[in-house]
Order: C-alpha cells, then sequence, then structure tokens
C-alpha cells in the first residue's frame, strides 16, 4: 500500500453546507456538513438507504439539493452543470461501468483524454494521430496496470479490469478531486484487493483526492485516510477508520451489532 499522506499538511478541497435533499418523506440527505481535506482519500459508508449515492449526486450536482451548498476549493459550486465542475477539477465515476464495448481499451483511454484535452471538435482520424494524446492514454494505461491489455475489446476485459478502466477514463480528464461510486461492486472477492490497490495508488502518486461510496468494510477500512459513516441521512460517525470502526452507533446502523 502507498503511503498516506500527513493529515496535518492537508487543506480543504470541497465541503458542504447545510447539504438537504428530501424525497417526500424520506430524508435522503438531511442537513450534511461535510468537509474533505486535499490528498485525501475518504470513504462513505452506511445501510442501504442512508443517502450515500444521492449526496455524491448532490456534491456532482446531479441533482439540486432542497437546501444547502457545495463549495469546491472556496468556491460555491452548487448551481454548476456536471461538466462544468469536471472542467474545474471535481469528477464522477458512476457504479455501472461506460465504456465504448466495440473499442479497444487504449482507444476508449484516448477518447477521454481528447474530451479531457477539449479537442473533440476535431476529426477523430487526426487525433488519433495526435502525439499528445497517444502519449497520455499510454501513460495512464501504465498509471492503472493496464498496459497489457491496450489493445483488447473493452467488452472483453474482465470485470475487475473493466472497473478499473472506468477509473481510468475520470483520470483522463485531469481531475483534482474524484468521486467513486462503489469501484469494487460486482467484482469478486479475490479481485478486489487488487482493483483497489491500483485505484489507490493511482490516486497517491496523481496526489489526488478521492471520496469514495463503498459497501465493503474490509476495503474502507484497509485504503481509507478517513471514514464517514451515515445513517437515515445523516452522519452517525466520522474520522479515522478504527475510530468509526470502534463506533457503537456504525457497529449497530452498519454491522448490525446491538
Amino acid at each position: 500500500m502507498v503511503v498516506r499522506n500527513n493529515p496535518k499538511a492537508l487543506k480543504t478541497i470541497l465541503r458542504t453546507e447545510k447539504l438537504k435533499k428530501y424525497f417526500g418523506e424520506v430524508k435522503a440527505v438531511d442537513y450534511i456538513d461535510l468537509n474533505v481535506n486535499e490528498g485525501e482519500f475518504l470513504s462513505i459508508i452506511g445501510p442501504n438507504g442512508s443517502g450515500k449515492t444521492t449526496l455524491l449526486n448532490l456534491i456532482s450536482n446531479m441533482i439540486e439539493p432542497d437546501e444547502g451548498k457545495v463549495f469546491f476549493q472556496g468556491r460555491d459550486v452548487t448551481k454548476w452543470s456536471p461538466s462544468r465542475l469536471a472542467k474545474t477539477g471535481l469528477v464522477r465515476s458512476f457504479q455501472v461501468v461506460n465504456l465504448f464495448e466495440r473499442l479497444p481499451v487504449l482507444e476508449n483511454v484516448k477518447a477521454a483524454v481528447i474530451a479531457g484535452l477539449g479537442r473533440t471538435n476535431r476529426a477523430f482520424s487526426s487525433l488519433n494521430r495526435d502525439e499528445e494524446v497517444s502519449k497520455r492514454s499510454i501513460e495512464l494505461l501504465k498509471l492503472f496496470h493496464l498496459s497489457e491489455k491496450s489493445e483488447n475489446w473493452a467488452r472483453d476485459v474482465p470485470h475487475g479490469d473493466r472497473k478499473v478502466l472506468d477509473v481510468a477514463l475520470c483520470f483522463a480528464l485531469d481531475p483534482k478531486i474524484i468521486l467513486l461510486d462503489e469501484p469494487t461492486s460486482g467484482v469478486g472477492t479475490t479481485e478486489k484487493t487488487h482493483v483497489m490497490q491500483r485505484i489507490e495508488e493511482a490516486v497517491r502518486k496523481k496526489g489526488l483526492t478521492a471520496v469514495i461510496v463503498e459497501h465493503d468494510m474490509d476495503v474502507v477500512f484497509s485504503y481509507s485516510d478517513k471514514v464517514v459513516a451515515m445513517d437515515r441521512g445523516k452522519i452517525i460517525a466520522e474520522g479515522k477508520p478504527k475510530e468509526v470502526k470502534d463506533s457503537k452507533e456504525v457497529k449497530k446502523a452498519i454491522m448490525g451489532e446491538l
């Protein structure tokens, strides 16, 4: 595992202020104040329906809050579109992998790099010969240990590698912070560690900030700098992994212990 950053040297990169989202009588996100530091690997945990994904959707502006604000790098970005947020450095990956199935792995990465460079108005044939695009794409494949699968069709790549490739596409947008919704969902138990190792290694090497929603507690407590536990739309515990793991509220709400 890569050595973690010193929390004392970190500054706030993302925060929410009294963020609220109700769906009828369901309090999905109930006045959440969240603080994320630069370089932090933060995990959000909670039982089904606790509001984890809704919180990510609010931060990435996939849905609008009923009340509250989102601040990114000190700026109020509550009303910003997802595309504008991505251009500024806040990038979101979803639980369901979205790839160009009938293109090789390398071409998938090139397409994302082209979008990140803002060159989508040029013909793809000429961009495919662009040295900068090729160089960045190859570097990303190396970063995520996918070089050996560069010529494989995306549809033929194992599920774990597909999840990693999906994150690599987010990195092509040159993010400062990346939001990941269950990066190990659907991945076999023996493969989860390998997937998370590659994702964490890439995040640390690039000096990025990561906020992940994850159900696998082994993953959460092995790779996180900080853990935030939610239940019924509220934060019930936050802190270092061991502190949250030992919390009575967390044991009751998430781990099923009385």
